[in-house]
């Protein structure tokens, strides 16, 4: 259940820290103090690589899609300004 390990500890019980990634999600490893590198199972890294839609293929599925808006802008100037 361990999330993070100094990094000995992670050289040493590497096999652990591997498990751990598997059954309980990323571990994190400490390098002086401050998180230097996460270990994750293969499933986690390819979910985070796996390819995201771009914005048109978003737009494209999106339940608004068709939906007539009214973008016309008013041609009001601004407010004014005495200088």
């Amino acid at each position: 259940m361990k999330k993070k390990w100094q990094l000995q500890d992670a050289k040493n019980k590497f096999c652990k820290v591997a498990e751990h990634a598997v059954e309980y999600g990323p571990q994190i490893v400490t390098k002086r103090g401050k998180d230097a590198v996460v270990i994750l199972s293969v499933e986690e890294y390819e979910r985070l690589r796996k390819r995201k839609d771009s914005l048109v293929e978003f737009l494209e599925k999106s339940p608004l899609k068709g939906v007539d808006l009214d973008l016309a802008r008013s041609r009001d100037t601004g407010r004014r300004v005495d200088l």
